[in-house]
């Protein structure tokens, strides 16, 4: 009898696995899961989870895995027809009707089976033989022993047409054309595909062979080349090392993808095993379910250049139709130009675990690949930000995810580009009393042409430096702002003009804008500051997040800008009441005093000097 993965799939869903477990083994909720003491090895703590939702269990101790059917065949003994007529007998499910077309399918993988694990063998036997040398070379130019290579089954395809032909003969030409390893055009005698090429099986789940990966040795196009979609393999359904990814995911509690394989292997070979990668294609809905499978969250870490960086937006754009609450991507971001082959070659695998570490949620990576889209110097240009994203979140399916994604993007748009004030508009800080009218008195309007103090010119302008992307967010208030120091009042104006004309979106543009404007020693004197030992304000210092220095810089200036205005405002009032004003005047005077307290405690809260006042 021939049963169909959809038939499995079925039995396995109507099964619950707990229940199957429980029936001779204790299980204690935990969670999400249940766990136990392992059935299948002595232990006084539990390390043997089962998980109803992803319809496993594993043990951490000994690494027994397996679903319900393998529960029967390993734990009872069963044998798998045996097996799978109990649980289909228990979910009231009938066996299908005997299919000889079935039959002959699997027969005829069975065979596609053995010839894959055939030319496996044959690669490997030519990468260690004579003509192996060159391959083996490269291999230690990449850091990967012989024992790493043996573990990946890498071999060697000889720069030949026929070699792998003649040594497989005995399948037959039409059975290694299916299988993608011999090329046949029109009535020619078919010819080996891989030629000249080191050799990297492809797995299924199971650690069958179904395809290869071949790099080329020396000069040559393509630099990779897959096997094509065959009755084994279908390239956007598998990932490479999922057979040995998946039990380390579960150890380590997370799974990593990267582009390549040989970045797999190298971070194999530093230690870490949790990772696989996309065969030479953009990361599709069908491996981002078969990642869910695994762990809720996994990593993306692709390479730091711009074709890395761009091929995570776009798995990015693609998990977002199918994105279920719990279950999402996170992103890596490599250092330019970097892949993580070149980071633990250079560190180990020391240099890699921060770069994961920092890995940002996926809503962070959409808004960052929205905004760098194009410049957002005008309005038009902010509403088409606006219209895009609105566009990205229609395209979630789940409606609570969406929900959720909807109102975080608003309130990152508002406060990007609507950002309320800490502080009342300009003469109004009586909240929703109204201000004393009357004129200022000259004292008020000596301490507003004062400015802002001195002492927070430099960090202010040293925080925009180092994060030039608030300028825009913060123009209004950096327009109005009144620095003694000449040369700090020019660059800000600087800075300014060049955020409204569109020319100041990074760092990058820094350097050449100021050398146009005569500042070069006034940019060099503030990048100086910037991780200096002693810093007082976070946005300064090198240890604290970008997204929460932006933040601090931007209700520093907030603050800072409104306290002359503070100043003034009550000044002014304390005049009126010495004057002998009314109860208005006193009342004014004391919603100022509140006012100044709260910019004061402000400041010290930034400062991190907090004292409890």
């Amino acid at each position: 009898m021939s049963l169909s993965p959809a038939f499995l799939d079925e039995l396995r869903t109507r099964t619950l696995l707990s229940a199957l477990v429980g029936k001779t083994v204790k299980l204690q909720r935990a969670g999400r899961e249940w766990r136990a003491c392992c059935p299948f090895h002595d232990e006084k703590t539990p390390s043997f989870y089962v998980n109803d939702s992803k319809g496993f269990y594993h043990c951490f101790g000994c690494s027994a895995h397996g679903d319900a059917i393998r529960w029967l065949t390993d734990q009872r003994g069963l044998p798998f027809m045996d097996a799978v007529k109990e649980l289909a007998n228990a979910a009231s499910m009938d066996l299908p009707a005997p299919d000889p077309r079935e039959a002959q399918r699997q027969e005829r993988a069975a065979g596609l089976h053995d010839a894959m694990a055939a030319a496996e063998a044959w690669f490997i036997e030519q990468l260690n033989g004579v003509e192996g040398g060159e391959a083996r070379a490269y291999l230690k130019t990449r850091n990967i022993s012989p024992e790493l290579a043996a573990k990946f089954g890498i071999g060697l395809a000889p720069d030949s047409r026929g070699r792998l032909r003649s040594a497989l003969t005995k399948f037959g030409d039409p059975m290694l054309v299916e299988c993608g390893l011999l090329i046949a055009v029109d009535d020619k005698e078919p010819y080996d595909r891989f030629r000249g090429r080191l050799m990297i099986p492809i797995r299924d789940p199971r650690g069958r062979t179904i395809a290869f990966g071949g790099r080329i040795l020396g000069a040559g196009e393509p630099k990779y080349l897959n096997s094509p979609d065959t009755p084994l393999f279908d390239k956007g359904r598998t990932l490479w090392n999922l057979d040995k990814a998946a039990g380390a995911s579960r150890k380590a509690g997370r799974l990593i993808v990267v582009e390549g394989y040989m970045d797999a292997i190298a971070l194999a070979g530093a230690g870490i095993e949790e990772v696989v990668a996309p065969n030479g294609t953009a990361l599709t809905e069908h491996q981002i379910e078969r990642l869910w499978s695994l762990i809720d969250v996994p990593v993306v870490c692709f390479d730091g250049d711009s074709a890395g960086q761009k091929a995570a937006s776009r798995a990015a754009y693609r998990a977002l139709p199918i994105l279920r609450p719990g279950c999402s991507l996170a992103f890596a971001t490599l250092p330019p130009g970097q892949d993580p082959d070149d980071l633990v070659r250079a560190g180990g695998a020391a240099a890699f675990e921060p770069v994961i570490a920092a890995a940002e949620a996926m809503i962070d990576r959409l808004w960052t690949s929205e905004q760098a889209a194009t410049s957002l110097a005008t309005p038009e240009a902010r509403a088409g930000l606006k219209q895009r994203l609105d566009a990205l979140v229609d395209t979630i399916g789940d409606p609570e995810v969406r929900r959720h994604y909807q109102r975080q993007l608003k309130e990152r748009f508002d406060e990007r580009f609507f950002a309320r004030r800490e502080f009342v508009p300009r003469g109004q800080f009586a909240g929703k009393g109204k201000p004393v009218a009357g004129p200022a008195s000259p004292s008020a309007q000596a301490i507003y042409g004062r400015g802002i103090e001195p002492v927070y010119e430099r960090p202010i302008m040293a925080g925009l430096v180092r994060h030039p992307s608030i300028v825009m967010a913060c123009a209004e208030t950096l327009g109005m702002l009144r620095l003694g120091d000449q040369r700090l009042d020019a660059l800000r104006a600087t800075l300014v003009d060049a955020a409204y004309d569109g020319d100041l979106v990074d760092s990058a543009q820094l350097d050449p804008i100021c050398a146009s404007a005569g500042l070069t020693d006034m940019l060099a004197e503030l990048r100086a500051m910037n991780g200096r030992r002693g810093m007082a304000f976070s946005f300064l210092k090198r240890s604290t997040p970008e997204e929460a220095a932006r933040r601090d810089l931007a209700m520093t200036i907030e603050a800072v800008a409104a306290r002359p205005e503070i100043d003034q405002a009550l000044q002014a009032a304390t005049d009126r009441v010495g004057m002998g004003g009314g109860e208005d005047c006193f009342e004014e005077q004391l919603r100022l005093l509140r006012a100044k307290h709260d910019n004061e405690q402000q400041m010290r809260l930034l400062l991190g000097q907090d004292d409890g006042i």
